[in-house]
């Protein structure tokens, strides 16, 4: 990006994910223009330091040209599993490149060509979308992030049991999503990432591992749990429709055949330094919690 300070649009700011690209583009001068669904998240962007809120809808286009006008990047992470995330994405490059945007990153998942999974697929039209402009992108394929078990550690520490619905023996490539928020921070601001697909993972762990992990942060054990997907679900009560939930269950099903995959060269490449490790990000949690008490 030729700009010193450019302005960059970030989909979502005030969210989970892609509220951690936020203070990423902040430190490197960026100014940031949130685009948020709610009104209300309009004070949450504002803590976080963006410089402007454009309020609007995905799948409204209107919105979406307004937010992306005057703009020299986007970030764009789409919704998960709503059964028009292709179309919301495909919709966003389609308005940025109109636009005169220069740079693109879009967040997409690891494996996105394994189609058997649709949260998988779903992110295909948009790659595709991409190749189809003159936009500068870069394309992000994160592993299962490890934000994930952040969320669930207030049951392990509280029942001393790390669940999930797949064999505790599956190998599953995790990434820190705050390694991911850092890399496509520098592909917004720098040129060096231009043009790149980058497999984003920091290392692959079965849960026995994990727990083992766990227990020695914690200095008491944690066992692994195996619990079918349906009480799973009913332990995380995540606010998905039956269809949402039969998409996630697909992706649970697939690790139990296969685990998940995924290599940290191209992450310790891009970050030019180590990744975040999974060993490191569960010790930060036990240590939170420990000043917390």
């Amino acid at each position: 990006m030729h700009a010193s300070n450019p302005t960059v649009l970030v989909v979502g700011a005030t969210g989970r994910f892609a509220g951690l690209v936020v203070p990423e583009l902040i430190r490197r001068n960026a100014s940031v223009r949130a685009f948020v669904r709610d009104p209300a998240n309009t004070e949450k962007a504002r803590r976080l330091g963006v410089s402007e809120v454009a309020t609007g809808d995905l799948r409204d286009r209107r919105s979406i040209e307004a937010a992306v006008e005057g703009v020299d990047g986007v970030f764009h992470i789409g919704p998960a599993f709503a059964p028009d995330e292709a179309a919301m994405g495909v919709a966003m490059v389609e308005a940025a490149a109109r636009a005169g945007v220069r740079k693109f990153v879009f967040s997409s998942v690891n494996q996105p060509t394994n189609t058997k999974l649709k949260n998988h697929a779903s992110k295909v039209p948009v790659e595709a979308a991409l190749y189809s402009t003159e936009m500068e992108y870069t394309i992000l394929h994160p592993a299962n992030f490890m934000q994930n078990i952040e969320a669930a550690w207030p049951f392990i520490v509280e029942h001393g049991i790390f669940s999930e619905p797949f064999p505790k023996t599956a190998s599953v490539a995790r990434v820190d999503y705050r390694d991911v928020a850092e890399v496509a921070a520098i592909a917004l601001t720098e040129a060096r990432l231009s043009y790149a697909t980058l497999e984003l993972c920091a290392g692959m762990h079965s849960r026995d591992e994990i727990v083992s992990m766990m227990g020695e942060e914690l200095g008491r054990p944690i066992s692994a749990g195996e619990p079918t997907f349906g009480d799973w679900a009913a332990q995380a009560r995540l606010p998905y429709s039956d269809r949402q939930m039969q998409m996630l269950a697909r992706i649970f099903a697939h690790y139990t055949e296969y685990g998940l995959g995924g290599n940290s060269l191209t992450l310790r490449a891009a970050l030019g330094r180590e990744p975040r490790s999974l060993r490191s990000f569960i010790r930060e949690l036990a240590q939170r919690r420990a000043r917390a008490a």
